[in-house]
């Protein structure tokens, strides 16, 4: 979440919302400061990865500098007072009014000031379908003229993608996966999405799909709440299906608490399971590019089955590289079989053992998929073969 400095007034629980920011060129004191980030991100570079900034325009907190300095960039309501953004329970912030130019320009720079001075790799930008797109494509082609940089808006909409985001928040998928989950939802849902993400989206978008994110956890309950029993199918979904994965902090270590937004509330580290998973999942994808994100990787191939209500099967596949992935997405087992595809092949079974437990592995790894021949697959089972 943001980095800046949180607001005081009207401030919500012991420490506020970073979403409520007061400075946007600062770090909070609980955190640090500016010197301390730019050392972080030069380590992180050394070890060649990227750090975004979570970036809130639309709003800031009530004691923002700019509300002195400013006052005119803010949006009024009916009386003529400082607003928060309509329907919404933020009564911590208020909104901007990018009808501005100036407004526009002196927000542009500060974005700017972060990747020049600090070295940062892009944004996730805050509610962005709530500030004008065509202010997200200005400062999109400022940032690219310092260095190449990554944008991902927190909102699900086509037309960000066009000069602005590389990646928006697939939050339909997550919603159609957690109905599917608790029952209040068939595969007509999920399969809806990535209709649409096949045709409505252009071949260089990338979604991010996650099982849990901060606002998930907060409101509306961890993963495990979440997903319940088909945790470990979503989690190795979001991972295999066309998308980027979010890894939400605090999950490789299994965490099945939900944190407080506006207090501090520390991660209780630890050894896990999900954190091998994760780990295997993410060398995975690194090692096969049909599973890479956008452009870069191979589109979904839906595999016709003869239990579509329960079953979601797809081939992802390029010159060197073949996934076939199948996913009961029910809590009763299921023999399937796979109609006229690209499925039928020679795989090897990710997730069968690799000799590491003292035998060879050779047999439970080696899978053939025959058309038309049954596979058998547990409540929310699945299997992740590689040809």
């Amino acid at each position: 979440m943001p980095v800046h400095e949180i607001g005081e007034v009207n401030r919500k629980g012991g420490l506020g919302s970073p979403y409520a920011v007061r400075d946007y060129h600062s770090v909070s004191a609980e955190l640090g400061t500016v010197e301390d980030l730019k050392d972080f991100v030069a380590a992180a570079h050394d070890l060649g990865l990227k750090v975004i900034l979570d970036w809130v325009a639309n709003h800031t907190a009530w004691d923002n500098v700019l509300v002195e300095q400013h006052p005119e960039w803010y949006a009024r309501d009916w009386k003529g007072d400082f607003r928060p953004t309509p329907w919404w329970d933020w009564d911590d912030i208020i909104d901007l009014d990018y009808s501005h130019a100036e407004l526009r320009e002196w927000m542009t720079e500060a974005m700017a000031w972060w990747v020049r001075e600090v070295d940062v790799d892009g944004y996730r930008c805050d509610v962005a379908g709530m500030v004008p797109t065509d202010f997200w494509e200005t400062v999109r082609a400022v940032l690219d003229e310092i260095k190449p940089v990554f944008l991902l808006a927190e909102w699900e909409a086509r037309d960000l993608h066009h000069r602005a985001f590389d990646m928006t928040y697939g939050w339909s998928w997550n919603d159609a996966l957690h109905k599917i989950a608790h029952g209040k939802a068939d595969l007509e849902a999920l399969r809806v999405y990535y209709a649409w993400d096949a045709k409505a989206y252009q071949r260089d978008s990338i979604r991010m799909l996650f099982v849990s994110n901060h606002d998930k956890n907060a409101w509306e309950g961890t993963e495990y709440e979440q997903f319940g029993d088909a945790l470990e199918a979503a989690i190795v979904l979001s991972v295999a299906s066309k998308g980027m994965p979010l890894i939400h902090n605090g999950q490789e270590a299994g965490m099945d608490k939900r944190l407080s937004f506006f207090d501090k509330d520390e991660i209780v580290w630890a050894e896990h399971p999900m954190r091998d998973l994760y780990a295997r999942l993410i060398r995975l994808r690194r090692d096969t590019r049909a599973l890479w994100s956008g452009k870069h990787g191979a589109p979904m191939v839906p595999v016709p089955t003869t239990a579509d209500d329960r079953v979601l099967a797809f081939v992802r596949q390029d010159d060197d590289t073949k996934v076939f992935a199948a996913f009961n997405l029910s809590p009763e087992p299921v023999s399937v079989a796979f109609r006229e595809s690209p499925a039928p092949g020679h795989y090897r079974d990710f997730f069968a053992p690799d000799g590491s437990d003292g035998s060879d592995g050779s047999d439970e790894q080696t899978v053939e998929i025959v058309e038309g021949e049954p596979v058998e697959l547990g409540p929310w089972d699945y299997r992740l073969l590689l040809g």
